[in-house]
């Protein structure tokens, strides 16, 4: 059992509610924080081994397929 557990239940049973109810929340604290710990080892290992990633070239059309050429014109 977990000293926390052990302890929230002591202080309930003391009728110390308050007590308990910190308790309570430093037990939730540490399981969160853990959970979070391990979830940023994952996330690092995860980024740092992670194959380069590149967004694909765009492709370009051929300019000249799509204009008509310009007529010399003399301006009189």
């Amino acid at each position: 059992m977990s000293e926390y557990v052990k302890s929230f239940i002591d202080k309930l049973s003391s009728g110390q509610a308050a007590e308990a109810g910190e308790t309570f929340k430093d037990a939730l604290r540490d399981k969160v924080g853990s959970a979070l710990e391990t979830k940023r080892k994952e996330l690092a290992s995860a980024l740092f081994t992670a194959e380069p990633f590149s967004d694909p070239k765009p492709e370009v059309a051929d300019p000249s397929a799509r204009t008509e050429p310009v007529a010399n014109e003399k301006k009189d």
